[in-house]
């Protein structure tokens, strides 16, 4: 608001300067017309008359350094209405461009036929595959059930062929050893009392008390018994070196065979239980898969009725430029009927509350250009409303100016408008506007069309007795409407806003030698709105060569 004011005033101030000027610049006309007259004697009239708006009187005051810019509306915000199914999408209602909706206003319905049908085949298909996923798991805990068991019965065997490990070691090989032993003593004390009766009996048989045959019979039991002995001892030989020995590699096989058989059915078990975990885990996949389809389908038939996220002005996004729509040109807007692509931009939903004007800066003038100076709008809605705003942001890289002019490099600022909703600003209206660079006070300044030069030396046309004089002057800051004017002149004189003919030209200057590219004059001046001084300046201006044209004011040269 005091921005606002501050602008009014300002512009009063201008006003009441250009009221005061036009009345002095009145009397100068006067005054100098009454010179040309008294000087010709009245011999003839003037070829040219001189308008009192072609005359500035000088004098002191503020001016502000500003750049001229123009461009068009857009906001700070705008969110996007897409279309986000990804199967064909007819339009059955849409909200009419240019309403204003707010936040949760249905803006657009989408045909949801198609989407219902295949929500129902897909909840039937998690229907199967949750089937599956049942079956597959009971499968896998009756596959680890009847592994345990396996393995129980393994462990069973495994534990009897250690029981009779230790039964033959604690038990068979003393038995077997003490019957071998039994054996060999049995039959060594028959050998030995078979032995003494033979010899009893061949004594008898000497004596003639026994007979013949009879002491042969004992003959044959004495011969056996030693037989018997040695086959005896032989068993236990060959049990104590070869018997045993198979023995317990008989019992320590049947327990290593116990714990391989385990291990196998472990293994056998393992391997159909890995199959039927990968079973499981297919069609778990496959359920998890059916669940996500499912739940896509019932997001996409949420988006069948898009709300309006926040409030906004509902713009089509056929009325969008090409650049900003990237979609196909010439297309019509959006109606009860049309036919979506998948992703694509239906409107957009401009914040119109915080409005921006995009403007464009040419690249010399860009450097000057900072966040939060301050801007004057003027929509061509409302072209006598002015509109005060902030720069907000200056872009970082130019743009070129394309085909039409490929040397030209612009810069896009974006100034923040400070704006009464009640204005109705839209975004794309075209504007223009001021940025203020920078505040010249309390200065002597002319109008930038008064100012030219010849090389190096700034000039002005003062009116006199005879018509117009160029007088030299040191300029000083400028913008591209005035420009300060440091020496040559002072309030309350007149100056030229035009290139007088030559005829109007009393007095010339002198131009020095310049090897440059002089700038004649009529326009912007070296600095201009940039808030420096002229570069063209001599900084003498009262000693500026000059000289007489001889020739009245109003003849031709």
């Amino acid at each position: 608001m005091l921005f606002r004011n501050s602008l009014h005033a300002s512009s009063v101030r201008r006003r009441q300067g250009k009221i005061l000027s036009t009345v002095i610049a009145v009397v100068a006309v006067v005054v100098v017309g009454t010179a040309v007259i008294v000087s010709l004697g009245g011999a003839e009239p003037a070829e040219s008359s001189i308008d009192a708006s072609q005359i500035h009187t000088v004098a002191r005051g503020d001016f502000q350094i500003v750049i001229p810019v123009s461009g068009e509306l857009t906001t700070e915000r705008q969110v996007e209405i897409r279309n986000l199914l990804e199967t064909r999408a007819v339009i059955t209602e849409i909200v009419g461009e240019g309403t204003f909706v707010h936040e949760g206003d249905v803006v657009l319905r989408i045909a949801d036929d198609e989407l219902i049908n295949q929500i129902k085949d897909s909840e039937d298909k998690v229907q199967t595959a949750e089937s599956s996923v049942i079956a597959a798991e009971q499968s896998l805990a009756i596959r680890n059930s009847t592994m345990a068991s396996d393995l129980e019965k393994a462990d069973l065997e495994i534990e009897i062929a250690q029981l009779a490990m230790q039964a033959w070691e604690e038990g068979g090989v003393v038995t077997a050893r003490q019957k071998l032993d039994l054996e060999i003593q049995t039959a060594t004390i028959n050998r030995d009392r078979l032995v003494k009766r033979a010899e009893d009996g061949r004594k008898l048989v000497e004596k003639g008390f026994l007979a013949l045959d009879e002491y042969e019979r004992d003959r044959i039991a004495m011969i056996e018994s030693e037989a018997r002995v040695k086959e005896a001892e032989l068993a236990k030989q060959v049990y104590e070196d070869y018997t045993i020995k198979m023995e317990l590699a008989t019992n320590k096989s049947a327990v290593e065979q116990s714990r391989a058989e385990k291990g196998r059915v472990r293994q056998r078990h393992e391997a159909e239980i890995v199959k039927i975990e990968a079973d499981v885990e297919s069609v778990r996949f496959k359920r998890e898969s059916a669940r996500e389809r499912l739940q896509d389908l019932k997001d996409q038939l949420e988006a069948c009725i898009i709300a309006a996220p926040s409030d906004g002005l509902v713009v089509y996004a056929s009325s969008l430029s090409s650049g900003e729509r990237r979609g196909r040109d010439n297309e019509p807007p959006p109606q009860v009927g049309t036919e979506l692509r998948q992703n694509e931009l239906v409107m957009i939903l401009p914040d119109t509350s915080r409005m921006i004007a995009s403007l464009k800066v040419g690249e010399a003038l860009s450097g000057r250009v900072r966040e939060g100076q301050p801007a004057v709008i003027y929509s061509d809605s409302l072209p006598g409303t002015a509109i005060p705003a902030s720069v907000l942001k200056v872009s970082v890289l130019a743009e070129s100016g394309g085909w039409r002019d490929p040397n030209r490099r612009d810069y896009t600022v974006r100034v923040l408008l400070d704006a009464d909703p009640s204005l109705g600003l839209k975004p794309s209206m075209r504007c223009r506007g001021e940025i203020v660079l920078g505040k010249v006070e309390d200065a002597i300044s002319v109008p930038i069309q008064s100012v030219f030069r010849k090389g190096p030396i700034a000039f002005v046309y003062v009116p006199d007795e005879r018509g117009f004089a160029q007088r030299a002057v040191k300029i000083g800051r400028s913008s591209e409407m005035e420009v300060e004017v440091l020496e040559g002149l002072e309030p309350g004189e007149n100056v030229l806003l035009r290139r007088p003919t030559p005829g109007e030209i009393s007095v010339e200057i002198e131009a020095p030698v310049s090897t440059g590219n002089p700038w004649s004059g009529g326009g912007k001046p070296s600095g201009a709105a940039s808030g420096k001084p002229g570069t063209g300046s001599t900084g003498k201006p009262s000693g500026a060569p000059a000289k007489k044209t001889g020739r009245p004011s109003g003849r031709p040269g």
